[in-house]
C-alpha cells in the first residue's frame, strides 16, 4: 500500500492538497512586485533571498472569490520541471492547514466533469477524517501557454 504526504491548504472553505515534495518552502506574505499586462491570477513577482520567483493566486486561477489577504494568508514556494528545467513558483493560498499522509484507501479518483486535457491536474481526492481534500497535480495546473509566459518572468528577471 502506497503512502503519499501532501500538504494541504485552504481555499475559502475547501481543502487542497499537493505532494509534499514539490515544496521548497513555506513564507508570509511579502511585497509583490506587479508586472503589466499579465493573466489576473499572475500577481507578479517576489525577491527571496536574491532570486525573482513569479507569484500567483490559486483563488484567481480557480475563479473563486477575490478577497484580500488576511493574516494567514501565505505563499508556498513549489518546484515545477518546464522543459527540463526545474523553476520556482509562488502560490497564494488563504492558510496552511498541513501535511497530511494518505495512503491508496483513502484516495478516490478525480471526477470527470467536462475536463479538457491541459485542466487535469486533479490527481485525486483524498478522505482524511471529516476532510475532502482536492489533490493536485502542481505541473498541470497551469496550462503550457501559462508556464511560458512565467517561464519567461525568470528567464527576463
Amino acid at each position: 500500500m502506497a503512502e503519499q504526504k501532501n500538504l494541504t491548504f485552504l481555499l475559502e472553505s475547501e481543502y487542497y492538497g499537493i505532494p509534499i515534495l514539490k515544496v521548497k518552502e513555506i513564507i508570509g506574505m511579502m511585497e509583490i512586485t506587479r508586472i503589466p499586462r499579465m493573466p489576473n491570477f499572475i500577481r507578479g513577482v517576489i525577491n527571496l533571498r536574491g532570486k525573482i520567483i513569479p507569484v500567483m493566486d490559486l483563488r484567481a486561477k480557480f475563479g473563486l472569490k477575490q478577497e484580500g489577504y488576511k493574516e494567514r494568508t501565505c505563499i508556498i514556494v513549489i518546484e515545477i520541471e518546464t522543459d527540463g528545467v526545474i523553476r520556482q513558483h509562488g502560490l497564494v493560498v488563504d492558510s496552511v492547514s498541513e501535511v497530511l499522509k494518505l495512503d491508496d484507501t483513502e484516495i478516490e479518483p478525480p471526477l470527470k466533469y467536462g475536463e479538457s486535457g491541459e485542466a487535469n491536474f486533479l490527481t485525486g481526492i483524498g478522505k482524511a477524517k471529516d476532510k475532502v481534500i482536492m489533490l493536485l497535480d502542481v505541473d498541470k495546473i497551469f496550462t503550457s501557454i501559462e508556464l511560458d509566459v512565467m517561464s519567461k518572468i525568470n528567464e527576463t528577471m
